[in-house]
């Protein structure tokens, strides 16, 4: 099974690179891009194996949780459980997957869509490791847990552990800023970035909202969330860029008046 997986990633790989960049802003390489993929795929797998094999609580320990255990921060939200405000969280992430879709409707894009589902395919990898990693490396109970509400059998479940950090928000930054990226290095003269940009901070921000009302993240999870999918989705085009700028070169460094060889290295957006 795992053979077959590997083959088909190898070819969805050797297949983008078939299509034409000449049009596009960013450069891929198949033997760059491909590795760092598959790794991020296997390494979101395991994550998300080690979280579910978390030590759940137990019925006395899950009883025994106070909002005063919360630091001051986040406890406001401690206890929060909305059904209604998960399921639209829920819709909202699933609803997101295809937004980059709709860059194709840009024919430059269209005619680099192998390229564009590469970048996607590669950035949403990254954040699914920095998310399923950090989740299980580090457990936090949930805000639900607070609430008295809450049926025990919810309590003790692994997953009630699974606070840190919020990964809705994560992948819904990471899609939102990903395709404000893209549609900002395909029209860089377009009157419509800052409103692309808007909507790409505000996405997100909504769905952190959300997923604190249903209880299944505080504050700090949600911030933490947002900015590294963010980060993911913005630094994944950003350094496949043609002209990233960045260049390494040697230059004479003077120290305590002496004129050293040195190496300097330049980066400009």
């Amino acid at each position: 099974m795992k053979k077959h997986l590997y083959t088909l990633l190898i070819s969805f790989f050797a297949i983008t690179q078939t299509f034409a960049q000449s049009t596009s802003p960013y450069k891929t390489s198949f033997k760059v891009d491909a590795p760092i993929t598959v790794a991020g795929m296997g390494l979101s797998g395991l994550g998300l194996y080690l979280m579910q094999q978390k030590e759940p609580f137990t019925r006395a320990e899950a009883l025994a949780l106070r909002k005063s255990d919360v630091n001051s921060f986040d406890r406001f939200s401690a206890g929060n459980h909305s059904e209604s405000a998960k399921k639209v969280s829920d819709f909202m992430l699933y609803g997101s997957l295809a937004a980059p879709a709709l860059l194709l409707f840009d024919s430059d894009i269209n005619d680099n869509t192998g390229q564009l589902l590469a970048l996607y395919v590669e950035t949403m990898a990254i954040t699914g490791t920095l998310f399923t990693m950090s989740s299980a490396a580090f457990p936090r109970a949930r805000p639900l847990t607070y609430s008295p509400a809450v049926e025990i059998g919810e309590k003790t479940r692994a997953n009630s552990q699974n606070s840190f950090f919020a990964g809705h928000t994560a992948a819904v930054s990471t899609i939102s800023f990903f395709t404000a990226k893209v549609f900002h290095d395909y029209n860089p003269d377009s009157p419509a970035r800052p409103f692309v940009w808007a909507g790409a901070a505000v996405v997100p921000a909504v769905v952190g909202y959300l997923r604190l009302e249903a209880g299944k993240h505080f504050l700090s999870d949600n911030l933490v969330g947002y900015g590294v999918g963010a980060a993911v989705g913005i630094l994944v085009p950003q350094l496949h860029k043609k002209d990233i700028g960045l260049s390494v070169a040697p230059t004479v460094i003077p120290v305590l008046g002496q004129n050293l060889d040195g190496v300097s290295l330049q980066y400009k957006f």
